[in-house]
């Protein structure tokens, strides 16, 4: 798995995210790619914003259970998998404000380094280790880029 916190590895991300515009269309899902740079948005906005609700003590039980490890293991993940109801994008997004934020996060996310994230809590999953959050950062986005042919 490429090393998120490793600054040429984030850059590659950002070149990637970079190649999207907004006609750019989708290999595989439903949605368009102003919808899925919201949609990994979502990632970083359980990280860094309190905008969503955390899940009470059984669901997250249910998610440190049944999700976690294909959230923060090696393993790709499927085309076409569901996605969780927090992460759905529905409604159209401005492309240019989602994927400046995006990049922000990248570089926000890096900046800050494993260190920073080594054992700390996550929104939905308990503690995890800087290498469940590069496998987390790095496995949603280069899925989603993937996705879009980048």
């Amino acid at each position: 798995m490429e090393d998120i916190f490793d600054k040429s590895i984030s850059e590659k991300i950002i070149g990637r995210i970079n190649v999207l515009n907004p006609s750019s269309e989708s290999k595989w899902g439903k949605m368009t790619v102003d919808q899925m740079l919201a949609h990994c948005n979502v990632t970083y906005e359980l990280v860094y914003d309190d905008k969503h609700p955390k899940p009470n003590g059984l669901k997250k039980w249910l998610l440190k259970v049944f999700v976690k490890n294909m959230v923060v293991s090696e393993k790709p993940y499927p085309k076409n998998g569901r996605t969780a109801p927090e992460f759905l994008v529905t409604n159209e997004k401005n492309f240019k404000d989602e994927k400046d934020r995006l990049i922000f996060y990248v570089i926000k996310t890096q900046e800050l380094g494993s260190n920073y994230f080594d054992n700390k809590e996550s929104h939905s999953f308990g503690i995890l280790t800087k290498t469940e959050w590069n496998n987390l950062f790095y496995k949603h986005l280069n899925h989603h880029l993937m996705q879009f042919g980048v």
